[in-house]
């Protein structure tokens, strides 16, 4: 075959052309089944925190037991795993936390008058000062630890650590681990006297 004739020979080029496009390919589709996978797991976990806390809320209900009927639904997915808080969690690790608050506005920026109805806070405008501190807080109060008393609001996350389920983290520079997090809010039922008596918060003016 004279070498005009190789030129214009194009047997075997889509061969040659998937060898370029496959493993782009493939890392694509594995990266979207980990996301894909990712989110499932996101939404089981959301599911069975939101079932722990409702669960929380009845006097008498353990907070432990609840946290493990939680994992015991994450397991099926992710394995086996053990208790752990670190600020950097290792894999097969999950953490617990719960925070209570008196109301639910103490969930979020305290209130404020808000005399110009432009939404902002404004040096000049009142407001109720409910954690205390004399200042005006844009974010939510950080409340107490620990599940609270009778008609408190908690707020109950969960975060679960996890080795990713395909192994094309290397190859886009991600971590080997996911770390997922579900999170609730919900009312405790009043099923016992508070341990204090509920204090009006004070209202202020100043910056």
């Amino acid at each position: 075959m004279s070498r005009a004739s190789l030129r214009r020979d194009i047997r075997g080029g889509t061969l040659l052309e998937f060898t370029f496009v496959a493993p782009v390919m493939v890392v694509l589709m594995m990266a979207l089944c980990d996301l894909l996978y990712g989110t499932y797991a996101r939404a089981i976990l959301n599911g069975a925190v939101q079932k722990a806390a409702r669960d929380s809320t009845l006097q008498g209900a353990s907070v432990n037991d609840l946290d493990q009927k939680v994992m015991t639904v994450m397991g099926g997915l992710i394995g086996a795993t053990t208790q752990s808080c670190a600020t950097d969690p290792a894999a097969g690790t999950w953490c617990a936390t719960r925070v209570s608050y008196s109301s639910f506005t103490q969930t979020g920026p305290e209130p404020f008058s808000d005399d110009n109805n432009d939404g902002i806070r404004q040096p000049t405008e009142c407001y109720s000062d409910i954690n205390g501190n004399t200042k005006w807080d844009a974010t939510p109060d950080p409340g107490a630890s620990g599940q609270g008393g009778a008609s408190d609001v908690t707020v109950y996350t969960m975060r679960v650590t996890y080795p990713r389920l395909l192994p094309v983290a290397g190859l886009l520079g991600w971590s080997p681990n996911q770390t997922i997090t579900g999170s609730t809010t919900l009312k405790n039922q009043p099923y016992q006297s508070q341990s204090s008596p509920a204090t009006a918060p004070a209202v202020l003016c100043t910056p």
